[in-house]
């Protein structure tokens, strides 16, 4: 329907979920199925988006369906279609409370709807009847937060295949880790073509409500840091180092059971060239566009030599991915790990790749370093916060890695050319994405550069 892929090419690239904002669409074209015919009417569309250079993505679009407007829900309009000399409103399916009580109910009840199977996991209750509370803070995927119950995060841009989300986590449920919030269920969609897998379209999870952000706290802590001119990191009141032993530990926990239940083995001699090679393409893709990290370059490519030239035992296995203190959640008895999803700019199957656990523990040193200077960018010349802010990073980042060491036994911080390798490449990374979203926070993975090539 014409009237409909118009709506959605004016719709799509203003929301936050979209991933090809600012590339050029060459076509467009949808289809969709009824996923509940009662009131609203629940539609769920298949959105390929096939941009100017060739390239194609496929998102999931579930619409709401009314025949009149409504005013509460203005800002979930997509936009009107004529039917049989009637306008139809199309909403947001995922903004409209009304619409969101069937996707539990398919849950409970294991149904194929068109090409949508629903898979309860069979262990736990779900909420069915509840409507969900749509969680606003989320970016490449939208969430529903049922009740104090349950939460359902669908995955808005699809690839054929299982997300690592819905295996990480029931992998971790049948290993009983302590840390993570249950798997209760998720949905598949079958593939336009046959040969391909089911594409993940969501996953319900247990709820873990009075939880706090593990970001949130860090960042808590360091403002109580800066606030008291005359005292250490040690000696402040919010003073966030036995959070951060016990994250390290909820971390190793994670891992060991990941490469318990799940597909692990040494690394091949060749693995740690082709990590370097990587780590060398990147930084050379970086430098286009941000030319202040030249500086830095030479100090880099001796740390991914060293890489290259490392004879360090690794056991490759399932990590998280995209660890940071932003996927973690403190409860009344410990850390919760979310999110095992990966980067989501990344494929579906890199994503699904063995690789070092120190992988996770590198972006969870580099999150420390974020919370320490995330309030530097307001005052970059002053000294003593800056010494602060170092104190407090190096703090957390030394009580982190002994958590980690504890649990596990192995010290994931110690003089692994591996771990700083991972360390440089992510802040890497970390330059072109600020300098494309937030070049006023450039100078903190630039800062973190000079500490990981020596130049400080």
């Amino acid at each position: 329907m014409k009237a409909l892929t118009d709506l959605f090419r004016e719709w799509m690239p203003n929301q936050r979920w979209f991933g090809g904002k600012g590339r050029e669409w060459a076509d467009v074209s949808e289809d969709g199925f009824f996923l509940d015919r009662g009131d609203p009417v629940l539609s769920v569309h298949r959105v390929r988006v096939t941009y100017s250079d060739g390239a194609q993505e496929t998102y999931l679009v579930p619409l709401s369906w009314r025949d009149h407007a409504v005013e509460e829900l203005s800002t979930a309009l997509i936009g009107a279609v004529a039917n049989d000399g009637k306008e139809n409103y199309a909403y947001d399916a995922m903004r409209d409370r009304d619409a969101t009580a069937p996707w539990l109910i398919h849950l409970v009840n294991a149904s194929t709807v068109g090409p949508m199977h629903f898979h309860p996991a069979g262990v736990a209750y779900i909420p069915e009847g509840l409507p969900g509370d749509i969680v606003s803070t989320e970016q490449s995927n939208t969430s529903l937060v049922y009740g104090q119950e349950a939460i359902l995060k669908l995955f808005r841009r699809l690839e054929p295949g299982l997300n690592p989300d819905v295996e990480i986590h029931d992998a971790l449920r049948r290993a009983n880790n302590e840390h993570i919030a249950p798997l209760l269920g998720h949905i598949e969609i079958d593939d336009a073509d046959p040969a391909n897998e089911p594409a993940t379209v969501a996953m319900l999870q247990t709820f873990v409500p009075n939880a706090s952000d593990g970001w949130r706290l860090a960042t808590a802590s360091v403002r109580d840091l800066y606030a008291e001119g005359d005292l250490h990191a040690d000696e402040v009141g919010g003073d966030f180092a036995a959070d951060s032993e016990r994250l390290g530990a909820a971390t190793a926990s994670v891992h060991a059971d990941m490469a318990e239940v799940l597909p692990s083995e040494p690394a091949a001699d060749d693995w740690y060239a082709a990590v370097a090679a990587q780590m060398n393409e990147r930084l050379d893709a970086a430098l286009e566009v941000v030319p202040q990290i030249a500086e830095h370059a030479d100090g880099l490519r001796r740390l991914y030599a060293a890489v290259a030239e490392s004879t360090e035992p690794v056991v490759r296995q399932r990590v998280h991915g995209d660890l940071h203190l932003g996927q973690v959640l403190r409860t009344a008895t410990g850390w919760i790990v979310l999110d095992f999803e990966g980067e989501p700019a990344r494929s579906l199957a890199s994503r699904r790749e063995l690789d070092s656990p120190l992988r996770d523990v590198a972006g969870m040193l580099r999150s420390f370093d974020y919370a320490a200077r995330h309030m530097l960018v307001e005052q970059p010349d002053d000294p003593q916060r800056a010494y602060r802010a170092q104190e407090w990073a190096a703090r957390n980042r030394s009580a982190y890695c002994t958590g980690y060491s504890n649990a596990s036994g192995l010290d994931p911080c110690g003089d692994s050319p591996l771990l700083r390798a991972f360390e440089a490449d992510k802040a890497v990374y970390e330059c072109v994405y600020e300098a494309r979203n937030r070049p006023h926070w450039l100078m903190i993975p630039l800062t973190s550069l000079s500490r990981l090539t020596g130049q400080d």
